[in-house]
């Protein structure tokens, strides 16, 4: 199979800034492992599939060789320093573009800061409810919050490559002003400051103001289905919508994909399974990665290989050849992703 070109990360939150000690890697290593807090004593988190990966693929690019002790190899991260060595991990990572959901959490690289270190592109991606929660904290009444919100939604729209949200469901019609007028004055008396909203009634405003401005939006939805209706109604609007789905959902999404000409989904894990229920040039990869440069550096590496070993199956099953196998891996890989979210244009 041809080489898969430089990958395009459709999502991910950026890498922190500063050293890290034992615990805080930990934290986030666990974080990207499914734990919810920390580890029993007596164990760690390297010993989790995550952490098996982060000893595989990154220490050969801190000058190490794989499956070094964690010990050893955190030290050789801090003997680089947090700059360094983020760079060598990012820059090694095979990804050239990334879509970065800036803002949430704080304290993590910006798309410029991110793009520097990695030596490619990066692009905004405006997180709807975090935009809300900052107007709020500044907004005295129902009347002017819901101004300003259209106001920073429309100046975002100039400047962002798409939105994101996390309604776990929607309406195939936007919610009506009045509706609208109350579930924002629940959420502002109600909230404290930085809180972001929760009324789903808002979240849906806002998740239809978005599709208004013509940019792609990206749905977080644990089970894509419940959105059923939603992506229906948006239909021939003229905007792309693309499925973030929890790990257990991801041929749900790729099949909506598939129903839906404007849908699009995450490839997922096992792009095996996904590239059998939805057209090839419907999927797109992402990280997903946090905190962490490791992550980039790992889900990069697991998808890519798992790409090259099912195309290899496709070829010698005698499903394709090899250039059309090549061509399948780089839409999944990159193409894609550069048509739905205009990078070339922006690039230009």
């Amino acid at each position: 199979m041809d080489g898969i070109p430089p990958l395009v990360d459709q999502y991910s939150h950026g890498a922190v800034h500063g050293e890290l000690g034992l615990g805080e890697f930990e934290t986030h290593l666990g974080g990207a492992a499914g734990a919810t807090g920390p580890a029993p004593a007596g164990t760690t988190f390297f010993d989790s599939r995550t952490g098996l990966a982060v000893r595989r693929w990154c220490p050969p690019l801190l000058g190490l060789e794989p499956h070094c002790a964690p010990v050893r190899y955190l030290a050789r991260r801090r003997e680089l320093g947090a700059y360094r060595a983020g760079h060598l991990l990012l820059r090694g990572a095979g990804i050239g573009t990334f879509l970065l959901e800036a803002g949430v959490p704080e304290g993590l690289t910006s798309p410029a800061e991110l793009a520097r270190a990695a030596e490619g592109r990066a692009h905004e991606v405006v997180r709807l409810e975090p935009l809300a929660a900052q107007i709020a904290d500044t907004s005295g009444s129902v009347d002017s919050f819901l101004a300003y919100a259209a106001e920073a939604l429309y100046a975002a729209a100039r400047s962002a490559t798409a939105f994101s949200c996390g309604a776990p469901a929607c309406d195939g019609s936007p919610p009506a002003a009045a509706t609208v007028r109350d579930a924002a004055g629940r959420w502002l008396r109600t909230r404290r400051k930085g809180e972001l909203p929760e009324e789903p009634v808002l979240v849906r405003h806002l998740l239809w103001s978005a599709v208004a401005t013509g940019l792609p939006v990206q749905l977080h939805c644990a089970d894509p289905r419940p959105l059923t209706g939603f992506l229906r109604a948006t239909a021939g609007r003229g905007v792309d919508l693309v499925l973030l789905p929890d790990a257990w959902h991801h041929r749900q999404a790729a099949r909506l994909a598939a129903a839906f000409p404007h849908v699009y989904a995450d490839v997922g894990a096992r792009p095996e399974e996904t590239l059998r229920e939805a057209p090839f040039g419907k999927l797109l990869f992402s990280t997903g990665a946090r905190a962490l440069a490791e992550l980039y550096v790992v889900a990069a590496r697991l998808f890519v290989r798992a790409m090259e070993r099912l195309m290899g199956d496709w070829v010698a099953d005698g499903w394709c050849r090899r250039p059309e196998a090549g061509r399948i891996a780089s839409l999944v890989a990159a193409g894609t992703a550069r048509r739905v979210y205009r990078l070339d244009a922006a690039a230009g």
